[in-house]
């Protein structure tokens, strides 16, 4: 800057002003600055320095507790990005994917991010990145959960979802069965009957579990003979895989996702609701289209409050969801 200063005869203060104040420089003046800065290869503030000095960074830090893939793959993670990318926008921030492996960079790669502060996509109990962000003394937010000392929480009330739509699922049914989420951060395929939802460290999982758990047990039903079939991902075609081991008199499936249960609906050549009944969650497009019995919430609107949150905006109303009947079900 000082080298453009002396080429184009004009104060260091001047070649500044002509890059992040062009309103206090007459044009002429701008011009040969520019032209001085051109001649000599130089191409403005250093980015990284002025931000230092701002003490920010211009930027949101979305962790998404998953492989990068994941917020292109899963059909509700676009939807929570398009909202944080929404309240972004209004403030001219830009947003960082920090993608987590589960492996041991985990903590390094959230403590090295450069950003203004953090929102956490659902995550387990014991993920050391949520003490990362707390220690880093930035505004954060957890999504979904768990619930942390020190950072805000967004989120909707999953267990009551889920004994609300457990309740519909399970009218006239003998033998449900769920098709549930990973437990923990090992995300390994499982089937375990009727299992304690404590014992699931997302705290998604965990609550939904005990919501079915809830259903199941009011319905007059055993809870511990209830298969559950616990997916590594929220894919569609390991849910048709688990769908086919399930118990062939499986009447009712629970399914923690729409993806879930859209694949149940493919797999199955049962008649639906008369012979098997399947209920999903989020409402999504394609929850409508099949005419599936689902907890309609919006995960955009869940990502506008996150980021307004972080950002010190009111965040408006808090998240709501209702349970949407359709011919899925009894």
């Amino acid at each position: 800057m000082s080298d453009v200063a002396r080429a184009a005869g004009v104060s260091v203060m001047t070649v500044s002003y002509s890059y992040n104040r062009p309103d206090r420089v007459a044009p002429a003046t701008r011009e040969k600055v520019l032209a001085a800065a051109a001649h000599l290869g130089y191409a403005g503030p250093d980015a990284a320095a002025r931000n230092l000095r701002r003490g920010r960074t211009g930027s949101l830090g979305v962790v998404l507790g998953e492989h990068l893939t994941y917020a292109f793959a899963d059909p509700q993670a676009p939807a929570f990005l398009a909202g944080i990318a929404e309240v972004c926008t209004e403030h001219g921030l830009g947003l960082t994917l920090i993608p987590i492996t589960g492996g041991a960079a985990d903590v390094d790669r959230v403590r090295e991010a450069a950003v203004d502060g953090f929102v956490l996509w659902t995550t387990v109990d014991d993920d050391p990145v949520l003490a990362a962000v707390a220690a880093s003394g930035l505004p954060a937010v957890v999504h979904g959960g768990p619930a942390v000392e020190g950072l805000q929480l967004v989120t909707i009330d999953n267990r009551t979802a889920a004994a609300e739509v457990g309740a519909l699922g399970l009218r006239g049914s003998t033998r449900p069965a769920v098709l549930s989420f990973p437990f923990d951060r090992r995300r390994e395929p499982a089937r375990v009957l009727g299992p304690d939802p404590g014992s699931a460290t997302f705290a998604v999982t965990r609550d939904r579990l005990d919501g079915y758990r809830e259903a199941v047990t009011a319905a007059g039903l055993d809870w511990a003979a209830v298969p559950v079939a616990v997916l590594a991902r929220n894919d569609g075609t390991e849910a048709e895989q688990a769908f086919a081991a399930l118990p062939p008199d499986t009447d009712a499936v629970l399914a923690m996702g729409d993806v879930l249960a859209l694949a149940t609906l493919r797999a199955t050549s049962r008649a639906v609701p008369e012979e098997l009944t399947v209920t999903g969650w989020d409402d999504s497009p394609a929850a409508a289209a099949a005419g599936l019995t689902t907890v309609a919430q919006s995960l955009q609107d869940q990502g506008r409050r996150c980021a307004r949150l972080v950002l010190g905006d009111d965040p408006g109303p808090e998240p709501s969801w209702a349970v949407v009947a359709r011919r899925t079900t009894r």
